[in-house]
C-alpha cells in the first residue's frame, strides 16, 4: 500500500512483505524473528531499564522504611550518614551484581546456548522481585539491597545475552535494526519505572513494593514464549554442529523454506573454525587479529556510561524546578525524558540500515558535546535572564535524543558483530565488565565532581563524547549490511594482518588444514546432517 512503499523508501525496509529488497537485500521481517526479539527483550533489556528508575520515585518512603527499622530493632534512629550510607549501597549495588553477571556469561551461554540463557536467567528476577517486594512486610531492609544486587546479576547477563542472541538470529540485512531492539527496551523500561513511580499508581508509601514486584510479569511472559522459538541457529550450527536444527531454525526466522544461502554463509565460517574451542578473555586479548576490534568495543562501552547522562537524571529536577515547574507536578514533566528517550531509540532502529553505525554514533556524541557546551553556559547564567532555565530543559531533552539515536545502543550492536562465533561470549564478557565498572564509577564519583566542580561538570562529559567520536572518526569502519567475515577484513589492515594470517590468529595452534577442514565438512554432509542443495 502507499504508506508501505513510503516507510520503504524513506527507511530501506518492506513492512509488509518478507520477501522484498530494501537498501541492504531481503530483509525477512518473519513473524518468528519479531516475537523473539521482542520477547527476549521485554524480559531482558527492559527490566534493566525499569531497574534504572523505579528507585527514584519512592526514595523518600523507602529512606523512611530503612529509619523505622532500624528504630525497632535499635531502639533509636538512624544517623543522616548511615541511612546516606545505606541508600547510595541500595543504588549502586546494582552495578556490583551487574559486573558478576557480566563475569559469568560466558560459560553459561556456552553451556545453556542463547536462548535458555535468557530463560533460565529470569530465576534471578524472580528471586529478586519477591526479596524487594516482600522487604517491607517481613521489616527487613537487607532483602531490598540483596534483591537489588540479584537484580544486578539478572541485568548483567541479559545486556550480553540478549544482545548475542539478536545478533545471531538476524540476517545481516537487518542486524543494526534488530539490535536496537535493545536500547529501545532499556528506554521503555525506564519511562515504565517513571510511570508507574507516579503517586497515582505506585509511587505512594504503602504501594511502593508492588513496584518491584511487577519485576515479576515480563519475566513470566519470557518463560511463556520463548521456549516456543528455536534457538540460535548459529549457536547451533557453530558450536553444537547441530546442522538439522539450525536449518530449522533459519526457516523459522526467516520465513521462507530455502534458507541454503544462510546455512552455507555460516558454514564458511564453520570450515575455518571447525572444532575451536572457545576463546577465553585472555586469548581475546592476546590476538593481534582483533586487536583493535577490543580497543573499540572498550572505548564504546566505556563513552556509553561515561557520557554524562547520569549526571543529566541528577539535574532534572532542579532545572525543572528553576524554570518555575510547580514541585508537585515536576514528576508528570520528568515523563517528557523518558518519552524522548524512547521515541529517538525507536527512530534509530528504523534509520540505522539507511544511515549506517557510523554516522549516529559519531553524530550522537557530537551532538551531545555540542548541548554540553550551551546547557553549561544556560546553568551558568540562569540566574541573570529570566528565559535560560528554558533553553536547560531543551538541551537536557536533546542531551538524551541525541544519546539515544547512538551511542544508547549501537555499542551493544557493535559487540555482536566485530567478532566470530568462539570471540563472542569473551567479548561480551569484556564490553560487559567495561559497563558495569564504567556505571560503578559514574556512581561513585560523580557527587565529587559535581562538588567541586557545580555547573561546569558537564564539561568533563562533553571532553569523554569529544574524546569517543574523534576515536570513531578515524578507527570505527560502517558495518552495514556486512558479514562477519568482511568486517574482520575492514579491521585487517589495521591490525597489521594479511586476512590468511587473520584467520590463523583468530583461533592459534587450532586451526586445521584446508583439506582436513573439508574432509570433516564433506563427511558431515554425507552423513545426513544437511539436506542435498544447501551446498
Amino acid at each position: 500500500n502507499l504508506v508501505s512503499r513510503h516507510l520503504f523508501n524513506f527507511f530501506g525496509h518492506d513492512f509488509t512483505n518478507p520477501g522484498t529488497h530494501g537498501s541492504g537485500g531481503c530483509t525477512n521481517w518473519s513473524g518468528s524473528l519479531i516475537v523473539a526479539s521482542l520477547t527476549g527483550a521485554f524480559g531482558s533489556s527492559f527490566l534493566y531499564g525499569y531497574n534504572l528508575s523505579v528507585v527514584n520515585a519512592p526514595a523518600a518512603h523507602i529512606k523512611k522504611f530503612y529509619n523505622e527499622t532500624w528504630e525497632r530493632r535499635y531502639g533509636f534512629s538512624v544517623d543522616e550518614s548511615t541511612l546516606t550510607l545505606l541508600w547510595s549501597v541500595t543504588v549502586s549495588i546494582f552495578a556490583i551484581g551487574g559486573l558478576v553477571g557480566a563475569i559469568i556469561v560466558t560459560p553459561i551461554v556456552k553451556f545453556f546456548g542463547r536462548k535458555r540463557t535468557l530463560l533460565l536467567n529470569n530465576l534471578f528476577a524472580v528471586t529478586a522481585a519477591l526479596l524487594m517486594s516482600l522487604s517491607l512486610l517481613a521489616g527487613s531492609f537487607e532483602m531490598l539491597i540483596l534483591g537489588r544486587i540479584i537484580m544486578g546479576v539478572d541485568a548483567g547477563i541479559s545486556l550480553s545475552a540478549l544482545p548475542m542472541y539478536l545478533s545471531e538470529i538476524s540476517p545481516k540485512e537487518i542486524r543494526g535494526s534488530l539490535g536496537q531492539v535493545t536500547a529501545i527496551f532499556i528506554c521503555i523500561g525506564v519511562f515504565t519505572g517513571q510511570v508507574l513511580g507516579l503517586p497515582e499508581i505506585f509511587g505512594q508509601e504503602p504501594r511502593w513494593p508492588y513496584l518491584f514486584g511487577a519485576i515479576i510479569v515480563p519475566s513470566l511472559i519470557q518463560v511463556v514464549i520463548l521456549p516456543f522459538l528455536p534457538e540460535s541457529p548459529r549457536y547451533l550450527l557453530l558450536e553444537k554442529h547441530n546442522t538439522s536444527k539450525a536449518e530449522k531454525a533459519f526457516q523459522t526466522f526467516l520465513g521462507k523454506d530455502d534458507v541454503s544461502h544462510e546455512v552455507e554463509e555460516v558454514l564458511a565460517e564453520s570450515r575455518v573454525q571447525r572444532n575451536t574451542k572457545l576463546v577465553s578473555i585472555l586469548q581475546l586479548l592476546r590476538t593481534h587479529a582483533v586487536r583493535w576490534q577490543v580497543i573499540t568495543v572498550v572505548v564504546t562501552m566505556g563513552c556509553y556510561q561515561l557520557c554524562g547522562l547520569n549526571a543529566i537524571w541528577y539535574y532534572t529536577n532542579n532545572i525543572f524546578s528553576e524554570a518555575g515547574i510547580n514541585h508537585e507536578t515536576i514528576p508528570y514533566v520528568t515523563l517528557s525524558t523518558g518519552a524522548v528517550e524512547t521515541v529517538a531509540a525507536v527512530f534509530s532502529g528504523l534509520v540505522i540500515e539507511r544511515l549506517g553505525r557510523r554516522p549516529l554514533l559519531i553524530g550522537g556524541f557530537g551532538l551531545m558535546v555540542v548541548f554540553f557546551a550551551v546547557l553549561t553556559v544556560s546553568l551558568t547564567l540562569q540566574e541573570t535572564v529570566h528565559w535560560l532555565p528554558y533553553l536547560s530543559i531543551f538541551c537536557i531533552l536533546a542531551i538524551i535524543a541525541s544519546f539515544c539515536i547512538g551511542p544508547g545502543g549501537i555499542p551493544f550492536v557493535l559487540t555482536g558483530e566485530f567478532f566470530q562465533q568462539s570471540q563472542r561470549p569473551a567479548a561480551f564478557m569484556i564490553a560487559g565488565t567495561v559497563n558495569w565498572l564504567s556505571n560503578f564509577a559514574v556512581g561513585l564519583l560523580f557527587p565529587f565532581i559535581q562538588a567541586g566542580l557545580q555547573t561546569y561538570c558537564f564539561l568533563v562529559f562533553a571532553a569523554i563524547c569529544l574524546a569517543g567520536a574523534t576515536y570513531l572518526f578515524f578507527v570505527l569502519p560502517e558495518t552495514k549490511n556486512k558479514t562477519f567475515h568482511e568486517i574482520s577484513q575492514a579491521f585487517a589492515k589495521r591490525n597489521k594482518v594479511s586476512l590468511e594470517m587473520q584467520e590463523m590468529n583468530h583461533y592459534p595452534g587450532e586451526r586445521k588444514s584446508s583439506a582436513e577442514q573439508e574432509s570433516n565438512f564433506t563427511s558431515s554432509v554425507n552423513n545426513g546432517e544437511t539436506k542435498k542443495g544447501i551446498v
